[in-house]
């Protein structure tokens, strides 16, 4: 995987080549999967262009870039953070993972980061299919909305399939409906009664066509 700045021609063409080559953006140059969570607010997508990042900037007038993928030693991480430099957005990571059951010390860091950023906010993972839908789902909560709509951001329109082992997000939300919504604030409930190790537990087994699909659609 691509190391290192993109200042030079030579880096800069490494940086896409890994791009385009390992991280699969060759997927990402007309397939967007994009969508409004919020209108002048917040927004989803798979990881961005840097073309694409420019336009969405100029056209939303976006001012913050949150990856929920983290810190990533690839050609994608290291030109998204330079164009983003470059337009002067504010870039935070804020990783989560796609089949792991949502770690409670991140979700309450991720209501902070939505407390304090600078609107109007782009999300995005490398597809836009599970990690960015289960940060926009946390968004609606924090604000307020219902798991139900929460979990609309869980959708096979932007290929996510509860079935396979991703459907551990969808879980999650289904959780929060049953134990505390109606009853106790959403970051509450997180603070005093969510545990990861509980809904691991929950979570059934994946079923032989649930990996399949894992196989099938492999993301990180």
């Amino acid at each position: 995987m691509f190391e290192g700045d993109v200042v030079s021609p030579g880096s800069r063409l490494r940086a896409w080549a890994d791009s385009f080559f390992l991280d699969h953006a060759f997927f990402r140059i007309a397939w967007r999967n994009f969508a409004v969570v919020a209108p002048g607010r917040l927004y989803r997508a798979n990881h961005p262009t840097p073309f694409w990042l420019r336009r969405a900037a100029r056209r939303l007038g976006l001012r913050t870039i949150i990856n929920v993928r983290g810190p990533r030693a690839c050609g994608s991480d290291a030109l998204t953070r330079a164009v983003a430099e470059e337009l002067g957005l504010v870039h935070i990571y804020a990783p989560f993972e796609s089949r792991g059951a949502p770690h409670r010390d991140r979700i309450l860091r991720l209501a902070e980061i939505f407390a304090t950023m600078e609107e109007p906010a782009l999300i995005h993972c490398k597809s836009g299919a599970d990690r960015a839908g289960l940060v926009a789902g946390l968004f609606i909560l924090i604000e307020g909305g219902t798991s139900k709509e929460a979990m609309r951001q869980l959708s096979w329109r932007h290929l996510h399939f509860r079935h396979a082992s991703t459907g551990i997000l969808d879980r999650f939300f289904e959780l929060y409906a049953a134990e505390g919504e109606g009853r106790k604030p959403f970051l509450d409930w997180v603070r005093e009664d969510y545990h990861e190790e509980r809904l691991r537990a929950l979570y059934p087994r994946v079923s032989l066509g649930g990996r399949l699909t894992d196989l099938l659609l492999r993301r990180e």
